[in-house]
C-alpha cells in the first residue's frame, strides 16, 4: 500500500507506548492519523503533535468503538488502515495457595474476563467494524487492496509465564484468528497481520526499578536490551506497506523465549 495524504488510519492505544509510536510514524508518510484511547491527556497530546484526532474510545464497548469511528470518519474519510494497540495485562495465579495462612484462592473470573474483553473482544470488535468500513471503498491498487489490518498479540500467546493465563490466553487468541480473518477479507482485498512484540520498553515498563529492567534486557538473547516502540512501528509499516505480507503472524523479540516466572 502507498502511504500518503489520501491515506487514512485508525490506531487503538495510541496515546502511548507502541501505538504512539506506529501513529508518528503513519503520520510521518503523510497518512491522516486517529488515536483511539482512553487516555484522553496523553491521545489529545499525541494527536495535536501528529496533526491528528483524537477520539476517546472504550473498545470494550459497542456503542464507544462506533462514535470513535464515527468521529475519525468524519475528520478523515473512511480509514485503510486499523492497527490494534489497545491492551492491558494481569498477574494471577490458575489457583494459589497462601504461604503465611494456607489459604487457597483461585482466579477471579471477573478479573479473567476483564482481560479477554479488552484484549481479544474489543481487537475483534475493532476489525469487524473497520473491515466493513473498508469494505465501501474503491481498490487503491490494480490488485484490488482496499486495506490493511495490524493486531498485537505477544510472545506470551506461545509461552505465557505464571500468572499470565488470561493474558496467554487473549493473546493466544488474536494470534489464532489472523489467519481465518485474512480468509474471511481475501475476496474484499484486506491484508491482516499480526506482531508478537517480547519485553519494549513501554509505560508499563518505564516505572519499573532500573534492577528489575537490566535483569529483563539481560534476558534477551540479542540484542541485549528492551524493545524500542519505534521497533514495532517499523515492522507495522511493514506489514502495511507490504502488499504480499497477510495473514502472518510474527515474533519481534530478540529470539527471547520466556521462562516459566
Amino acid at each position: 500500500m502507498k502511504l500518503d495524504n489520501t491515506v487514512a488510519a485508525v490506531v487503538t492505544g495510541g496515546a502511548s507506548g507502541l501505538g504512539a509510536a506506529t501513529a508518528r510514524a503513519l503520520a510521518a508518510k503523510g497518512v491522516k492519523v486517529a488515536i483511539f484511547d482512553l487516555q484522553k491527556e496523553k491521545g489529545e497530546a499525541v494527536a495535536a503533535e501528529i496533526g491528528g484526532v483524537f477520539c476517546e474510545v472504550n473498545v470494550t464497548s459497542d456503542e464507544s468503538v462506533d462514535a470513535g469511528f464515527a468521529k475519525a470518519r468524519a475528520a478523515h474519510g473512511q480509514e485503510r488502515i486499523l492497527v490494534n494497540c489497545a491492551g492491558t495485562g494481569n498477574a494471577i495465579k490458575t489457583a494459589s495457595r497462601s504461604k503465611e495462612t494456607g489459604e487457597i484462592k483461585h482466579f477471579p473470573m471477573d478479573a479473567f474476563n476483564w482481560i479477554i474483553q479488552i484484549n481479544l473482544v474489543g481487537t475483534f470488535r475493532c476489525i469487524a467494524k473497520s473491515a466493513a468500513g473498508m469494505m465501501t471503498l474503491d481498490p487503491c491498487d490494480e490488485f484490488g487492496e482496499r486495506g490493511a489490518i495490524v493486531n498485537t498479540a505477544s510472545v506470551a500467546a506461545e509461552d505465557g509465564q505464571m500468572g499470565q493465563a488470561a493474558y496467554s490466553a487473549s493473546k493466544g487468541g488474536v494470534v489464532g484468528m489472523t489467519l481465518p480473518i485474512a480468509r474471511d477479507l481475501m475476496s474484499e482485498g484486506i491484508r491482516v497481520n499480526t506482531i508478537l512484540p517480547g519485553i519494549f520498553n513501554t509505560p508499563l515498563l518505564q516505572g519499573a526499578p532500573q534492577n528489575v529492567k537490566d535483569a529483563l534486557a539481560a534476558s534477551v538473547p540479542f540484542p541485549k536490551r528492551l524493545g524500542m516502540p519505534e521497533e514495532y512501528a517499523n515492522l507495522a509499516m511493514c506489514m502495511i506497506e507490504t502488499g504480499y505480507f497477510n495473514g502472518e503472524d510474527v515474533r519481534l523479540d530478540g529470539a527471547i523465549r520466556m521462562a516459566p516466572r
